[in-house]
């Protein structure tokens, strides 16, 4: 289960922040797999001026709406995956959102099934390896 970060500059409109969020979760499930129930999607408006970045940094040149995603998720996908993740995060926020592939802004942090507890106050795991979820 993915758990994503999404900052966005705040005057991005309803429809286009939902699209952000649909082109990230698309890419998941067609990328690494992702199921169409695990959607955790924070998103969080930023104002002018409370994002800094680079506009140059590593040879790309950005805008002031840099789209930055914040993936946790469970360790286990090869760096291909990654790749075709990242590539396809890009292409469905610009199909869908208009958001400059330039102003993709990506990082993914790596964890375990014990760095998790999803409800009821138990390990992830232990929710998967029970027949019955509790009441």
């Amino acid at each position: 289960m993915p758990f994503i970060r999404t900052y966005i500059p705040q005057d991005t409109s309803p429809f286009a922040r939902e699209s952000i969020v649909q082109g990230i979760h698309q890419a998941l499930m067609d990328s690494i797999g992702m199921p169409s129930d695990e959607l955790f999607n924070l998103v969080t408006g930023y104002a002018p001026g409370e994002f800094a970045c680079s506009r140059t940094f590593n040879g790309v040149s950005r805008s002031d709406r840099v789209v930055v995603i914040d993936i946790t998720l469970r360790r286990g996908r090869s760096d291909a995956m990654k790749r075709a993740l990242y590539a396809a995060i890009s292409r469905n926020l610009q199909a869908m959102a208009e958001v400059a592939p330039a102003d993709v802004f990506i990082f993914m942090h790596e964890n375990d099934y014990s760095d998790w507890s999803v409800g009821h106050g138990c390990f992830a795991m232990a929710l998967v390896q029970q027949e019955g979820a509790p009441d």
